[in-house]
């Protein structure tokens, strides 16, 4: 009785959180704290009517820096999303923080104290709509992403988008932004309706994923690097390769690497020290990757920046 009473009492304090959002809800709350001066702000989250909880890290100094936003992974159980505490990721931002990039993890509605609707649920198994997921995620990011550019101590261009699971599937769709807004984008085991019913390496309708990532793909003109452990459990490397390879098909530019086995579960590598450390050498060319263009690779940017 108690666990359902706190429950339901998360759920209160996100929705009581959520009405009347507006430019003056949203910004910094409270000190910056030691070391990689993490903050708490509240952020637009893609629902006027909700301000998203979010934690912001960034270098020593004014700037401006470039931004990264990671977007956190998800699950389509309600009680699990509701007790979901407020995700940093503290070992890539710090490893982003040591390249200079001012850092901000938000969380998306229906997620932990951030509270109001679910808007991004993809359905149930056997229909689950994963395009209009994914889209509807990258339009989060994208909420975000247009806030803390107009943030003094922000690099307006050349921005990074980091996702994982959930996140990362949203950042695929994201991918259609202008490349010039948004240099690269990394997604860890990008996906939707993995351990289906709770079971490992069961995913629910897989060939609708395969031609969401299709679609994803025809309209991407960010670079994608596409991570995955090789002791993934929710988007195994074999499937995710499939993904990847539907992605690139559609016309996507991904850069796909299996890891090594991070942890008990490679799905969770992105949240650990050990995690980020395996992925260190794909990160920093990812990240890097705007910086070493080739002038073909230049034009091929100059070019999707102008595909409608």
């Amino acid at each position: 009785m108690h666990f359902f009473t706190a429950v339901f009492a998360w759920l209160l304090l996100g929705l009581a959180c959520a009405p009347g959002a507006s430019a003056e809800t949203y910004g910094a709350v409270g000190a910056e704290g030691a070391g990689l001066r993490a903050q708490q702000w509240l952020v637009p989250s893609g629902d006027a009517a909700v301000a998203a909880h979010a934690i912001l890290f960034r270098p020593a100094g004014d700037g401006p820096f470039r931004l990264a936003v990671i977007a956190h992974a998800s699950t389509q159980n309600v009680l699990r999303r509701a007790q979901m505490p407020q995700p940093d990721y503290k070992p890539l931002a710090a490893f982003l923080v040591s390249r200079g990039f001012a850092v901000l993890v938000p969380e998306r509605p229906g997620h932990g104290a951030t509270g109001g609707p679910y808007i991004e649920d993809q359905g149930g198994c056997d229909e689950a709509d994963y395009a209009r997921s994914g889209r509807v995620t990258a339009d989060e990011i994208a909420a975000v992403l247009r806030f803390m550019r107009t943030q003094p101590f922000v690099q307006p261009d050349r921005a990074v988008v980091i996702g994982h699971s959930a996140g990362g599937w949203g950042a695929l769709a994201l991918s259609r932004s202008d490349p010039r807004e948004i240099a690269a984008i990394v997604a860890f085991a990008p996906g939707r309706g993995g351990h289906a019913n709770d079971r490992e390496n069961e995913v629910c309708a897989p060939h609708t994923l395969l031609a969401a990532a299709a679609a994803f793909g025809k309209a991407a003109r960010v670079p994608v690097t596409w991570l995955v452990a090789a002791n993934d459990t929710y988007f195994p490397p074999e499937l995710s390769r499939r993904l990847a390879d539907a992605f690139r098909g559609g016309g996507g530019r991904v850069q796909f690497s299996v890891l090594p086995a991070s942890g008990s579960e490679g799905h969770w590598m992105a949240e650990t020290e050990t995690g980020v450390r395996l992925a260190e050498a794909a990160l920093t060319r990812a990240l890097e990757l705007d910086a070493s263009r080739t002038g073909s690779e230049k034009t091929a940017d100059k070019k999707a920046a102008e595909k409608p």
